[in-house]
């Protein structure tokens, strides 16, 4: 096969996860800790999010990230940091009148969404480019982005230099990202993540990532991740279909069933897999070419 594959440790998410994880990245010197595990694992690139330190919970508190992204740069951290971007669209609704917003929605303006990459410029962001039914635990709610929310968001890291990884969670978030793509607001290479594995969202299967890479526009760089047991199985399957791939504790909390993982344990597996299928991980500097970072 004879090619290069990003390899992202996406170390730590916001949503809810086993309180019994040993090694759970929480607070900013925890999370920065785990960055460096991944990175010295062999991680092309790392996705960060923050916690609140005293509950454990996502946060979008702004000091958080600045803490967080400069525990990561202090800890020598050489793959791409790549800062999530997806707070502030959660939408429940009141299930009395459902035209407003009830207990546990988190709505924010662009403007306010982009804050905290605006203080910490990484070289990559997430923007995820949907909306749709979601759950987190047992709480149901509605990640609500629309268009004129994600051209602001999108524009803006034009302006300052970060690239934005797209987030894909259904076939016509495509559709809205070739448009967007047209009118100017993703620079050459866009660069694509399939979310797979989600209730309610994409299966995690081979023929729905064969369809998804279908639909991408000439010349996409692009990767998928699975989540919980699915997580290696389309680490391979992103590996034969052209792709680039994601591990990391946001997505899968095992090495198998009962047995806790670490970052930079799923970074090594993923890989002897990549590695097993005669592909090479890419180094930070070889990932950084491949999606036109400057």
């Amino acid at each position: 096969m004879n090619r290069k594959v990003i390899l992202t440790c996406a170390v730590v998410g916001e949503n809810e996860f086993n309180r019994k994880h040993p090694n759970f990245p929480i607070t900013p010197q925890e999370i920065a800790d785990a960055a460096l595990e991944a990175d010295r694992a062999g991680a092309s690139a790392v996705h960060l999010h923050v916690r609140n330190p005293e509950t454990g919970g996502g946060s979008r508190d702004v000091d958080l990230f600045v803490d967080m992204a400069n525990r990561v740069r202090e800890n020598g951290v050489k793959s791409i940091i790549n800062i999530t971007c997806g707070g502030g669209g959660l939408y429940v609704p009141d299930p009395n009148d459902e035209s407003h917003a009830g207990p546990g929605s988190d709505m924010a303006s662009a403007e306010e969404r982009v804050r905290h990459i605006e203080r910490t410029m990484p070289e990559v962001c997430s923007l995820d480019l949907t909306t749709q039914n979601q759950m987190d635990g047992s709480l149901e709610y509605v990640y609500l982005n629309t268009p004129y929310t994600l051209k602001k968001m999108a524009r803006r890291f034009q302006e300052i230099g970060v690239k934005p990884e797209i987030e894909i969670f259904s076939p016509g978030d495509i559709m809205l990202a070739k448009s967007m793509i047209e009118e100017g607001y993703f620079d050459a290479p866009p660069m694509f993540q399939f979310v797979m594995g989600t209730k309610w969202g994409l299966s995690a299967d081979t023929e729905t990532m064969l369809y998804m890479r279908n639909l991408l526009p000439e010349g996409a760089v692009w990767a998928a991740f699975g989540i919980a047991r699915m997580q290696m199985p389309m680490v391979a399957q992103s590996v034969l279909l052209g792709g680039h791939v994601r591990v990391g504790l946001e997505d899968n909390l095992y090495l198998k069933r009962g047995v806790f993982a670490t970052n930079g344990q799923l970074v090594e597996r993923a890989k002897t897999i990549i590695e097993g299928m005669g592909a090479e991980v890419a180094t930070p500097d070889e990932a950084r070419e491949i999606l036109g970072l400057n």
